[in-house]
C-alpha cells in the first residue's frame, strides 16, 4: 500500500507504537478489499457506532487503555450511538439489577474512556448524528470514517459524504490516524449503481417496507431508485425523513451503504442515469411485490390479537420535524 510522508513515518514508529498498530489493522483491513493508498478524512465530526458498556467486551476496554496512555485519541470530536438503558421507559427491580450489574457493568467506565477519547460532550449519543439538532452533519464530498449503518447509508445518499460501511472500532481507528483506506464507496466507480430500481406503486410505498424489499434484493449493491420523485419534488425535511427511515431498513435488511433516487439525492441530481454501471440489474416494485415482502414478517408475539402496553419509537430517532407532524 502507498503511504504518504506522514503516514510512513507512524508506520515506522515514531508517533508511538499504538498508532503504528492502528494503522497496520487498516492497512490490513484496505488490503482486504483492495485498497491501494489511504485517504485523509475531511469531516469535522467523527460518530462511533460502539456505546455499550457490556461486560463480555474486556478486550475493547483494553484496547482503548492502552490508546488512552499513548495519546492516541481521536483527531476529531466524535458522537456515540444510544446508550444502551434509557431511564424513560419503564423496567422492574429484577431488570435492573440484570441491566446494571450484569450485562452493561460497564457502562460508566466505558464512558469515561470515550470523554477522554474524544467524546463530544458526555451526552453525545443518539444514531441520527446528522439531523441539524445535532449538528454532526458532513458536506456532501467530504471522507467519514463512521459505522453505524443507518447513519453511513444516510450521508453516503442524502447527504452526498463518502463512507464505507465499517465495522465498530475501525471507525474510532480511522479517526485517530486521520485516515482510511481508499476502495468501495469512497471511490467514484464504487458509487455507482448496480441495480435500477422501478417504483410502480399506486401510492406512496410506506418507507421501511421499501427500504426493506430493496435491502434484501439488492443486498451490498448500489440501488439508484426511479419512481418515487413524483411523491417527492425536492429534498426537503418530509423527502430527508423518508429517505432517513427508508435507508436504514435497506441498510438493516439488507447491507446497502449508498442509493441514488432520481431527482432528488444529490448525485443523482447532476449525474442522472449515468451513475449507472454496466450490465445493471432490474427490480421492479409494484403493490403486489410489497404486499408479498409484507406477508414474509412473521408475527411474533403469542397472542396475535393482544392490545399493546407499550410503544416503542426510533430507531434511527425520530426527527423534530417527524415528532411534530
Amino acid at each position: 500500500m502507498q503511504l504518504n510522508e506522514e503516514l510512513q513515518a507512524v508506520l515506522d514508529g515514531k508517533k508511538g507504537a499504538a498508532r503504528q498498530k492502528v494503522l497496520k489493522t487498516m492497512m490490513r483491513y484496505g488490503q482486504l478489499f483492495g485498497a491501494e493508498s489511504m485517504v485523509r478524512i475531511s469531516s469535522q465530526y467523527n460518530h462511533l457506532v460502539t456505546s455499550f458498556g457490556l461486560k463480555a467486551l474486556a478486550p475493547v476496554y483494553n484496547l482503548l487503555d492502552q490508546l488512552i496512555a499513548e495519546g492516541a485519541v481521536s483527531e476529531q470530536p466524535f458522537s456515540a450511538d444510544p446508550r444502551p438503558l434509557d431511564p424513560n421507559v419503564p423496567s422492574s427491580f429484577l431488570q435492573n439489577i440484570i441491566f446494571n450489574y450484569f450485562m452493561y457493568s460497564r457502562q460508566e467506565e466505558y464512558e469515561k474512556q470515550l470523554q477522554k477519547l474524544g467524546l463530544l460532550t458526555k451526552d453525545a449519543f443518539t444514531c441520527t448524528c446528522y439531523m441539524n439538532e445535532v449538528g454532526n452533519v458532513p458536506k456532501e464530498g467530504e471522507i467519514l470514517s463512521w459505522s453505524e449503518s443507518s447513519a453511513v447509508v444516510y450521508a453516503n445518499s442524502v447527504l452526498g459524504a463518502r463512507c464505507n460501511r465499517n465495522s465498530g472500532i475501525l471507525d474510532l481507528m480511522g479517526s485517530i490516524l486521520g485516515y482510511v483506506p481508499c476502495f468501495g464507496l469512497l471511490t467514484d466507480e464504487g458509487r455507482k449503481a448496480t441495480w435500477l430500481v422501478e417504483i410502480r406503486t399506486a401510492k406512496k410505498p410506506e418507507a421501511q417496507l421499501l427500504g426493506s424489499a430493496i435491502g434484501m434484493k439488492v443486498m451490498e449493491d448500489v440501488p439508484y431508485i426511479v419512481g418515487l420523485d413524483k411523491w417527492f419534488g425536492t429534498l426537503d425535511e418530509d423527502a430527508k425523513t423518508y429517505l432517513k427511515d427508508f435507508g436504514a431498513a435497506t441498510a438493516s435488511n439488507g447491507a446497502v451503504g449508498l442509493y441514488h433516487v432520481e431527482g432528488i439525492t444529490p448525485e443523482a441530481v447532476r449525474q442522472g442515469r449515468g451513475l449507472l454501471a454496466e450490465n445493471v440489474q432490474t427490480y421492479v416494485i409494484d403493490d403486489a411485490e410489497l404486499e408479498r415482502v409484507y406477508k414474509s414478517y412473521p408475527v411474533v408475539w403469542k397472542k396475535k390479537d393482544a392490545t399493546p402496553k407499550l410503544c416503542f419509537m426510533g430507531c434511527p430517532h425520530m426527527s423534530f420535524h417527524q415528532l411534530v407532524a
